[in-house]
C-alpha cells in the first residue's frame, strides 16, 4: 500500500474498509498515525476500533466546528482545531494507561494534553474500521458519520512514540509499526472504496 490511500468516494452505510491487526495482548499504550483528505462538514470517523463489550475501544471522530473527540473504552477528551480550508491532514492518537495522558497531534503539532481511562487495558478481539464509525462490533453504520475523501498511511503501535518519532512519522518515516503496519497491510474493503495513488507527498 506504499503510496496508495483508499477512496470513499461518497456518503454510504454500507463502503468500508476493515483492518487485520496483529494482537496478542491487552493493550496498556498505543499510538496511531493516519493520513486523511476530505471536505466534510459534518461529523465523520476516522478510526474505530471495537471490542464486544465496548463500541468506542478507541475511536477517533471529527465532531461540529473543529473539534475532534478521541475515545478510550468508552469516555472521551475533545481538541479544537481552528478551522480551515480543505487540505490533507496528519493525525497521531497516543495513550498511555499507567497515566491515562491522551495526545492528539495535527501535522506534526501537539494539541494540549489530556487524561483518559488511567490503568485502563484496552481489549485485543478487536474490529477495526475506516470510513465508518461503529455502533455495534463490526457494524451498525451511520451514513451521516461516513467518511468521504481519502484514507492513507495508517499504522499503529503497541507503545507511546516520543515527539521526535512523531514529526518523523509525520515527514514520511516509519518505525515499524507493530500492531498495523502500512507497508503490508492485511485488509477488506467493502462497498465503493477505491486504491489511488495519494494526493499528498
Amino acid at each position: 500500500m506504499s503510496k496508495q490511500a483508499f477512496v470513499f468516494p461518497k456518503e454510504s452505510e454500507n463502503s468500508y474498509v476493515s483492518l487485520t491487526a496483529q494482537l496478542r495482548k491487552p493493550l496498556i499504550a498505543f499510538t496511531v498515525c493516519l493520513q486523511a483528505y476530505t471536505d466534510l462538514t459534518r461529523d465523520y470517523s476516522l478510526f474505530s476500533y471495537a471490542t464486544k463489550k465496548q463500541n468506542n475501544e478507541i475511536l477517533l471522530f471529527k465532531g461540529q466546528k473543529g473539534a475532534y473527540s478521541v475515545s478510550v473504552g468508552g469516555a472521551d477528551v475533545f481538541f479544537k482545531l481552528p478551522e480551515r480550508s480543505p487540505a490533507p491532514m496528519h493525525f497521531c492518537v497516543t495513550w498511555e494507561s499507567h497515566s491515562g495522558i491522551t495526545e492528539l497531534w495535527v501535522d506534526g503539532k501537539p494539541m494540549v494534553r489530556r487524561s483518559l481511562k488511567k490503568g485502563y487495558n484496552v481489549e485485543t478481539d478487536a474490529s477495526i474500521i475506516l470510513g465508518q464509525e461503529q455502533d455495534s462490533f463490526g457494524g451498525g453504520f451511520d451514513k451521516g458519520q461516513s467518511f468521504v475523501g481519502d484514507i492513507g498511511d495508517v499504522n499503529m503501535w503497541d507503545f507511546v512514540l516520543s515527539p521526535d518519532e512523531i514529526n518523523n512519522v509525520y515527514q514520511g518515516s516509519i518505525f515499524s509499526p507493530n500492531v498495523i503496519d502500512w507497508q503490508e497491510l492485511k485488509y477488506k474493503a467493502y462497498g465503493e472504496v477505491f486504491i489511488k495513488p495519494q494526493l499528498w507527498s
